[in-house]
């Protein structure tokens, strides 16, 4: 990555484009990742890392959110919105160099992609025999009238595209296909997807521009119970990815139509941030904490069997304050599954180690050893962290990282 760039976006966008809670720690490893190469010996059978993969099967460890980057230079079909490169539009370019930064995607003609995906296989031959990271497709915006919205679409991962990767590395990556249910072409596309060994499908609501609460997704909820294929889909506010800017659509209650339907849906992050109108009181109720509508559909009885959630992205700064509450809710545990949103935990600021000492959810002896993991391996770091929050000697259960059952049930 080009390093001048990368600095010239920090200083045209400022901190606040980042979307992090300002407190004292922050930024406690800098904005750089350096992207270190060979973890070393002591850092990989420190006992931090040893207790961590304690009671856990690796073969069953899918990491079940993360997401491909690409600049289209390898002829995958990738793609990215000019404004990304454009200093017209702060915020997307410093977020497109963080992003790459993270991933450690040296900015080199026609190999940005290659390097990409190298540096994704680097990191799990790090982790344990059968880990894997379930790759996820990024589908383009479309409006209400069926029509694709380049102009409003934020990047474009193809379904071929991830699937191929997965395809020529089975032992370390999955896939998780990404199409629009206002698609025309939705339930066929998402039959193709099915047999070409699709484990999921991924929605971003507010970047892409879909409703979840609209009768133009039934079709497409009626073939994913057919297929019994879940949802992943982002609730709450979201800033990592622009495009559509439809915040609203992030509702967590509009996914009820996807449950009512008997949807498996995974609601991403817990919908740990930002508010929402509570549409129980109408369609202006009151705005309250996503995360708070979030915890009254996973309360609800009738979805028991069909909601889940992901973590990933939990431990980031601006989301951090709701860890306690989860590592709390034990009952949801079982309802949890573990992902990293990678490349995000190798975006440097976006994590504050010190926050979790003061809330006494980590012991202080692990923060300079979960530093120096971070910059050899953040896909490491993601776990060993989680691992290792407690409250009340409450931890995350083993179950949350073990998620490979969970994705192969349509198969099984």
């Amino acid at each position: 990555m080009n390093r001048r760039q990368f600095l010239l976006g920090v200083g045209a966008t400022g901190i606040s484009a980042t979307g992090l809670a300002a407190w004292h720690y922050w930024p406690e490893q800098g904005f750089i990742n350096p992207c270190h190469e060979i973890l070393p010996v002591e850092l990989a059978g420190h006992e931090l890392v040893t207790v961590a993969w304690q009671g856990i099967d690796s073969q069953n460890v899918w990491d079940s959110h993360a997401h491909l980057i690409g600049t289209g230079d390898s002829g995958g079909g990738s793609w990215l919105n000019p404004d990304m490169d454009s200093l017209l539009h702060p915020a997307q370019f410093l977020q497109k160099r963080f992003f790459m930064n993270a991933g450690c995607a040296r900015d080199m003609p026609q190999q940005v992609d290659q390097h990409y995906i190298d540096r994704m296989r680097h990191l799990i031959n790090s982790m344990r025999a059968g880990h894997k990271l379930l790759l996820l497709a990024f589908e383009h915006n479309y409006n209400v009238n069926h029509a694709m919205d380049v102009e409003h679409s934020a990047f474009y991962i193809p379904n071929d595209y991830a699937g191929k990767i997965a395809q020529s590395f089975p032992h370390h990556f999955e896939w998780a296909a990404s199409i629009h249910p206002y698609r025309t072409d939705s339930v066929t596309a998402l039959d193709d997807a099915v047999k070409k060994g699709a484990r999921a499908i991924k929605w971003l609501p507010a970047a892409m521009g879909i409703d979840p609460g609209s009768k133009l997704c039934d079709p497409f909820y009626q073939a994913l119970v057919k297929h019994d294929l879940p949802l992943i889909t982002h609730a709450g506010r979201e800033r990592a990815v622009h495009g559509a800017n439809t915040q609203h659509y992030g509702n967590p209650l509009k996914l009820r139509r996807a449950l009512d339907h008997g949807v498996r849906v995974v609601i991403a992050h817990c919908a740990t941030m930002g508010e929402d109108h509570d549409l129980d009181q109408g369609e202006n109720g009151p705005m309250t904490e996503s995360f708070l509508l979030f915890s009254r559909l996973m309360e609800e009885h009738r979805y028991e069997k069909i909601l889940f959630a992901d973590i990933s992205a939990i431990t980031q700064a601006n989301r951090a304050r709701y860890v306690k509450s989860l590592l709390e809710r034990n009952e949801w545990h079982s309802r949890l599954l573990n992902g990293s949103d990678y490349p995000l935990p190798g975006v440097m600021p976006l994590f504050s180690l010190d926050f979790f000492v003061e809330m006494g959810l980590l012991d202080r002896a692990a923060v300079p050893v979960l530093t120096a993991i971070r910059t050899y391996n953040s896909l490491l770091f993601d776990f060993v962290l989680k691992r290792h929050l407690s409250t009340n000697n409450q931890r995350f259960s083993p179950h949350i990282f073990e998620t490979r059952g969970f994705f192969m049930r349509n198969t099984l």
